[in-house]
């Protein structure tokens, strides 16, 4: 008698470190039920198409990419977003300024890994809740006529709210990996790769040449399934310093870096962030970067196309302690400048992107 077929049991080898599985919505219903309206597709399009001309020469503006570390509170950031965008029309003609709007946080060790995948700050990982929340909010920056900046950490979660970033950023820790340059490469807005942690900038410019070129890769479609992705590759990737080591936003360290740019066969362009390794990991030094950066800019180096800024409400970083209420306008991850200290930043910048203009 011939035996009878059964299903194979492989629970002692499959997901042995797995401890559940929950429904996840998908991008596409997340869209129907927060869609983009015609106002804000058409902000994304024209900001998107403005960086892309800074990047290519077209345009002599500072794009300034300014706002919290990490996004946690709907409320204060919306109060955020609002007294940026006076600032962004008070400095139109200067800066092209982009709400940073992060809500994913590598960690080195272990620690609250953002909005989208702790929208309560509890350890509850509603993230279906964190995907509607971080939609939400950024229709509601868009709303107010500012354009947004995000770091791509996960690779599944650009498939929910790409559509409404002008603006994207590889962080330190990913410029390194293949799936997120292979992501870059399929991304419609343009992407900044970090220096590595240690202050290497070959590892961004290798980031870039692969970015600007097609792939294929598995990925998420808007209805939820799995399916192979093919890139055309992103023409609009530049390389953001942040420091490692030792701070790289000197003169000395553009002149480095771009000469690793050219021989690379890339433009000679860098975004400089002012925190980080470049301030120190000292917030407040911030100011005296940036202030060196405007200098830069001043003089007539149209090779600093771009500034990066942590900046909140109020001044400062802030422990996620539970049962006890947080400080509102206070960063729960990196120390952040405050408003009203971010605000002579940017008309250093403005006038810095004047003067260049009259030395060129």
């Amino acid at each position: 008698m011939q035996d009878i077929p059964t299903t194979h049991d492989t629970t002692r080898i499959d997901d042995t470190r797995i401890r559940a599985v929950r429904p996840l919505i998908t991008p596409a219903l997340l869209q129907e039920w927060q869609p983009a309206p015609d106002a804000a597709q058409t902000l994304v399009e024209a900001s998107r198409a403005a960086i892309s001309r800074v990047l290519h020469g077209a345009d002599d503006r500072l794009v300034v990419v300014v706002g919290p570390c990490s996004i946690h509170d709907h409320a204060q950031a919306v109060d955020y977003a609002q007294r940026l965008k006076a600032e962004a029309d008070r400095h139109a003609a200067d800066l092209l300024l982009v709400m940073r709007v992060y809500f994913e946080k590598p960690r080195t060790t272990v620690g609250w890994k953002g909005y989208i995948n702790d929208p309560h700050l509890d350890g509850s990982y509603a993230i279906n809740e964190g995907l509607q929340m971080a939609r939400r909010l950024l229709l509601d920056v868009l709303a107010l006529g500012l354009p947004v900046g995000t770091e791509f950490l996960d690779l599944l979660s650009p498939q929910y709210i790409s559509d409404l970033v002008s603006w994207g950023a590889i962080g330190a820790r990913t410029t390194e990996s293949q799936s997120h340059r292979q992501l870059a490469s399929g991304l419609s807005c343009p992407v900044g790769f970090k220096n590595g942690t240690d202050g290497g900038v070959k590892v961004a410019a290798d980031a870039i040449v692969a970015a600007q070129a097609p792939h294929a890769f598995l990925g998420l479609t808007k209805m939820g399934q799995a399916a192979v992705f093919e890139t055309r590759g992103n023409q609009d990737c530049h390389v953001i310093l942040r420091g490692g080591k030792a701070p790289n936003y000197s003169k000395a360290d553009v002149d480095a870096a771009c000469a690793l740019l050219k021989s690379s066969g890339l433009r000679e362009q860098v975004m400089v962030d002012v925190s980080h390794a470049n301030s120190s990991k000292q917030h407040a030094r911030q100011i005296e970067v940036a202030r060196d950066v405007a200098q830069q800019v001043a003089a007539g180096d149209a090779r600093v196309m771009g500034v990066m800024i942590e900046s909140h409400l109020e001044e400062g970083r802030q422990d996620i302690v539970a049962g006890q209420p947080l400080k509102p306008g206070v960063s729960v991850t990196d120390a952040c400048i405050s408003f009203a200290q971010t605000v002579p930043v940017l008309e250093g910048l403005a006038e810095a992107v004047r003067r260049r203009r009259g030395v060129g």
